[in-house]
């Protein structure tokens, strides 16, 4: 197995203020682009060649990546001109693959923290004979997610849609976003216009017949499509519950990215991050929180579970929990920003005028 299509062109709308200036793959996760995390994994598994399917800020990655061989890859870019979903993606970079049409190719979405074992599910495809190989989870409640149920052999029966009774929850095993194509069958998806692979391709491709082999992995997993689930991604990697050869230090409580500046009674726990030439103030706690380069948590603030974009400052004794705070942001001292506060980027939040003491 040596090629495989990163489908990262997504608008990451749900992200929002952390991607209005930085595509989501390239938000930063334990010190670097989220990105590298999942290119370093593919390498570790044996794949040389890559094809990024670019759309949002498309621009961005190339100066980062180059050909990839830093890496150790040989990394394509390939750029759409209008959004085409996943299916219409995977279609659109189909001539920049190098395999024989029986050959595999690997496909993820660029938005999975996952420990998938992708030798397995190379494995699987192989020795099943598939066409198409997906990587699937079980979640507590599937209701938010595509169920895909199995039989007894693995092989995919049926996609439904998010379930909307306990009656349609027939399995609890959903889509995780990892598959395995053969070559031939990424030709047969229409070109030239918007194709959803979980909507349109995969149904289809079922109704006609095809052998679509489920491989049920449950190991870590989550998608990042929220700030929350970003955070605690990023946090999970520094703390070494998610896996990546990627991460930039050794895996514990925190980690502090060379230059930055952190108090010697500041705490930092959790897995929280902060990035190069951050600087956090005395008596300050940061907790599972990200705190990315030139940004300033200043003296007695608390910071939990949150997102503080670069050169933002987190006024005195503010308290952050779970709130984003976006690129070049000010919240000025004395303020409480609770679960969902979002802090558009280079906005200004005055400091307060209440203060209470700590009796009160």
């Amino acid at each position: 197995m040596t090629e495989a299509i990163l489908l990262v062109g997504g608008r990451g709308t749900r992200l929002r203020p952390l991607t209005v200036r930085t595509p989501k793959p390239m938000v930063p996760a334990a010190g670097v682009p989220f990105l590298t995390h999942q290119l370093a994994r593919a390498r570790a598994a044996g794949v040389e060649h890559i094809v990024l399917a670019t759309s949002y800020l498309a621009e961005v990655f190339e100066p980062y990546f180059g050909d990839g061989s830093s890496l150790g890859l040989h990394i394509e870019y390939v750029t759409e001109e209008e959004p085409l979903g996943t299916g219409g993606a995977i279609r659109n970079v189909a001539s920049r693959l190098r395999s024989g049409p029986d050959d595999p190719v690997l496909i993820f979405n660029g938005d999975i923290l996952t420990g998938l074992d992708i030798p397995a599910l190379v494995a699987t495809h192989g020795t099943t004979g598939a066409d198409v190989s997906l990587h699937l989870t079980r979640v507590e409640d599937p209701r938010a997610f595509g169920l895909v149920p199995t039989d007894a052999t693995g092989r995919v029966t049926a996609f439904l849609e998010k379930p909307q009774s306990p009656e349609e929850i027939v399995t609890d095993q959903i889509n995780a976003g990892a598959y395995v194509f053969r070559r031939s069958v990424i030709d047969t998806i229409p070109a030239g216009r918007p194709v959803s692979v979980e909507r349109e391709t995969f149904p289809e491709l079922l109704a006609d017949g095809a052998h679509l082999q489920g491989m049920v992995d449950s190991t870590y997993w989550l998608d990042l499509g929220t700030p929350q689930a970003f955070v605690r991604g990023s946090a999970d990697l520094v703390l070494g519950r998610a896996p990546s050869p990627a991460v930039p230090g050794r895996c514990g409580d925190r980690l502090v990215l060379p230059t930055a500046v952190v108090a010697p009674d500041a705490k930092l726990t959790g897995g929280t991050v902060v990035g190069e030439g951050a600087r956090i103030g005395e008596g300050a706690r940061v907790t599972g929180s990200t705190v990315l380069a030139g940004a300033v948590v200043e003296p007695g603030a608390v910071v939990t579970d949150s997102f503080v974009g670069a050169g933002a400052r987190i006024g005195a004794r503010t308290v952050l929990a779970g709130a984003v705070i976006g690129d070049g942001a000010v919240v000025g001292p004395d303020n409480e920003l609770r679960e969902g506060a979002r802090v558009w980027c280079d906005a200004r939040i005055p400091a307060s005028t209440l203060r209470f003491s700590s009796d009160q």
